[in-house]
């Protein structure tokens, strides 16, 4: 069983930048797709982004392509999001969930960390 925990989160300007990071307990580490949703006050949780085990394949939500870079370094057991350009409607917990294999909806989720971009 894997086990998530998130750092990284705090306070930015709008058009700042954050590296969020998750890392992860447990052995299998590498053979687990991983990703980084997101939930704003009064909202849905919502996907933010995903990569899959080796790291060659990301996927993104419209909102945050070509801002956000999702990347993982399994010799740590961890997994990054970069954020640049923040907006103001990026404020949001960040969660970071782990699924073993490519298919299926994420099972294990983390406890999430306060984004906040102030504009």
């Amino acid at each position: 069983q894997v086990q998530l925990l998130e750092s990284g989160g705090g306070l930015v300007q709008a058009g700042g930048s954050l590296r969020l990071s998750c890392a992860a307990s447990g052995r299998t580490f590498s053979s687990y797709t991983m990703g980084w949703f997101r939930q704003a006050p009064g909202k849905e949780r919502e996907f933010v982004a995903s990569i899959n085990w080796r790291g060659g394949r990301t996927n993104y939500a419209d909102l945050v392509k070509g801002r956000f870079t999702i990347s993982r370094d399994n010799a740590k057991k961890t997994v990054y999001l970069q954020m640049n350009s923040l907006k103001p409607e990026d404020t949001a917990v960040y969660i970071c969930a782990a699924k073993d294999g490519t298919y299926g909806p994420f099972g294990l989720w983390g406890q999430g960390t306060q984004v906040t971009v102030s504009s």
